[in-house]
């Protein structure tokens, strides 16, 4: 348990870090800002270079000028666009114009800073002219060794061809206004100081992070910070599943399914994987139970199934795309059902110190609910499972299914306080159930995926199944919802909201579906089940789907199937646990380097400012 809570741990504050991402303006607004930017560039320049220039002479001047380095901004940013679109992931022309808007208004900065030094000592706006191309250069060497996936010879030309082009016709102008001393030997010799000094500040602070990575995974902390970026920026999943595949474990995965059968058709499945849905929107098995429901039901069209969390946690996240088609083929087979039986016992629930275990045994197979909720919960650990399974044997129950509801959060979460009272629910509750009668039952099923929530507000594409169980009159709901957790209070609202018309209980599930991780900038990096979504009109949709499962309820015949999937590679413990700790440790890293280089870098150039 120490081992799990500590990973969980790891993650929340890796997750943390999540908001410090961002997102652009409109290419529109970013060519906006960059004219402006220009513009008022152009118009800084012009009165310190010529003041004795009539007011609309130094206007239109520095207009002309304000447009000729944004025509030329533009031809850079097409540049590094035209070079970089086949090979290199992440910059489109309009994050290469959001690169050089940035540029161009740090730039601005010095160019202000300069018009106001130059009204009490003249001469000093070149200087900081200077020293705004060279923190220029060092931001866009900075940005794009950090984002771009291009060579080290190609992030250099990118880097310095704005700063350049930029360059030339403030330094011609300057030429053409003040002669041929328009550049001394104080000046050069400033100029190439602080380019030294800053761009080598620079490149050492870049070697600090990734020194970080180099030391936790073997690669630079910039080469995981691409990865993600691709993956963040453009739905790219290779590069970080690149990683995972070379720094996985092979691991055995269980699945269990649980098959309803009517009338020779199987009506509808549910399948319980033992991995975990991660790590983050597409990459690795963030979406494999969405994966798993369309690949069933494509094979029996009329089949709905669900595929709610099994007992697993993220050191079960699989590495990759390719791991996911090995677990979809073994899961296609377990759709080949024998020995139905047509009985069950009725729906039993235990709840012991805020845990509650609901249980239901299908022909010989004991299916377990568990939860906190309304308290947090988290993944619960396989060894849980382990008791259920030793428990059922010793009841002489054939098998055992577990689900993790994760159906409630709203705050941290310490599975060391809360497996006890699991352990000691979970096994009163077996107990209880062995000891119900077994009678017929009858299925109903419906599926409903509703239009007004999408990924951003915490649903996933696999939508809402019920499953109805009717034994001995009694009518048990099982709710499927493809998300990831659920605000705490909203279980408890959807099963009274099911008693209104005729539920006697159940258990509301969540896929724990990572696909709806990493697409919005919250500061979980999710929203959990009714958090951003409207909740009545969720239960209204739950409440249609429930009132069509009633309506088509049907005897039925039950079968269980389990199988293993063996060698598949998953991250591992140590992986995640190393991929966060890289996180934290990269920032504090920044942080201290950041504060201890640049200011020295800016005390060394103040004083060659006032020398040279």
């Amino acid at each position: 348990m120490k081992t799990n809570d500590s990973m969980n741990h790891y993650i929340d504050r890796a997750v943390k870090r999540y908001t410090y991402l961002f997102t652009l303006p409109s290419h529109g607004k970013i060519l906006a800002l960059l004219f402006v930017f220009s513009l008022l560039n152009g118009i800084l320049a012009t009165p310190v270079l010529q003041p004795s220039l009539p007011f609309s002479y130094i206007l239109a001047l520095g207009l002309m000028l304000g447009v000729i380095l944004f025509v030329l901004t533009l031809v850079a940013d097409f540049t590094v666009h035209s070079f970089s679109f086949r090979h290199d992931l992440i910059f489109n022309l309009r994050r290469c114009s959001a690169l050089s808007m940035y540029s161009v208004m740090l730039w601005l900065c010095f160019n202000v800073l300069g018009v106001l030094t130059n009204v009490f000592l003249r001469g000093y706006w070149f200087k900081l002219f200077l020293v705004g191309f060279c923190v220029v250069l060092a931001l866009r060497l900075l940005v794009l060794s950090a984002v771009s996936f291009a060579g080290g010879g190609k992030v250099f030309f990118y880097s310095v061809l704005l700063p350049i082009l930029y360059f030339i016709p403030v330094v011609v102008y300057k030429a053409y206004a003040l002669g041929s001393n328009f550049f001394d030997v104080s000046t050069a010799l400033f100029f190439s100081s602080s380019l030294i000094i800053i761009v080598g500040a620079t490149l050492l602070f870049m070697y600090a992070i990734n020194r970080v990575g180099v030391a936790i995974l073997g690669v630079g902390s910039f080469s995981v910070l691409k990865a993600f970026l691709a993956n963040w920026a453009e739905d790219l999943t290779e590069p970080f599943e690149q990683f995972f595949e070379r720094f996985g474990l092979e691991h055995d995965i269980n699945v269990s399914t649980l098959a309803f059968k009517t009338n020779e058709r199987i009506k509808s499945i549910m399948v319980i994987p033992a991995f975990h849905p991660g790590p983050f929107k597409n990459v690795g098995s963030s979406n494999l139970p969405y994966a798993i429901q369309t690949t069933l039901e494509n094979k029996l069209p009329k089949c709905v199934i669900a595929v709610p969390h099994g007992l697993s946690g993220h050191d079960l996240d699989l590495a990759s795309q390719n791991q996911n088609q090995i677990v979809l083929d073994t899961v296609q087979k377990l759709t080949e059902f024998s020995d139905y039986e047509a009985v069950a016992t009725p729906f039993v629930r235990v709840k012991r110190n805020g845990a509650s275990v609901g249980c239901q045994i299908f022909n010989n197979c004991v299916f377990v609910a568990l939860t906190l909720a309304p308290e947090t919960m988290e993944d619960l650990p396989p060894d849980l499972e382990s008791l259920i399974v030793a428990t059922a044997q010793r009841l002489k129950l054939a098998a055992a299914i577990s689900v993790d509801a994760h159906n409630s959060i709203q705050g941290s979460f310490n599975i060391n306080e809360a497996i006890n009272p699991l352990r000691e629910a979970a096994v009163a509750c077996l107990e209880k159930a062995s000891q119900q009668k077994l009678a017929n039952l009858e299925v109903g099923v419906a599926k409903v995926t509703p239009t007004e929530f999408s990924l951003e507000e915490g649903m996933g594409p696999g939508g809402i199944i019920v499953t109805i169980i009717k034994v001995a009159g009694q009518h048990t709901a099982y709710v499927t919802i493809d998300g990831n957790n659920m605000v705490s209070g909203l279980r408890e609202k959807i099963l009274s909201a099911l008693s209104e018309i005729g539920i006697d209980d159940g258990e509301i599930f969540t896929t724990d579906t990572h696909a709806v991780n990493a697409v919005v900038l919250a500061a979980r990096g999710y929203h959990p089940v009714g958090e951003a979504m409207d909740q009545e009109t969720l239960i209204k949709h739950i409440k249609q789907a429930a009132t069509q499962a009633l309506a088509n309820l049907e005897p039925a015949e039950v079968a269980w199937r389990m199988d293993t999937v063996t060698k598949v590679k998953v991250i591992g413990e140590k992986q995640i646990e190393a991929m966060c700790t890289l996180v934290e440790r990269a920032i504090q890293t920044a942080k201290r380097s950041a504060v201890s280089i640049f200011p020295l870098a800016g005390i060394i150039l103040s004083a060659l400012l006032f020398l040279l």
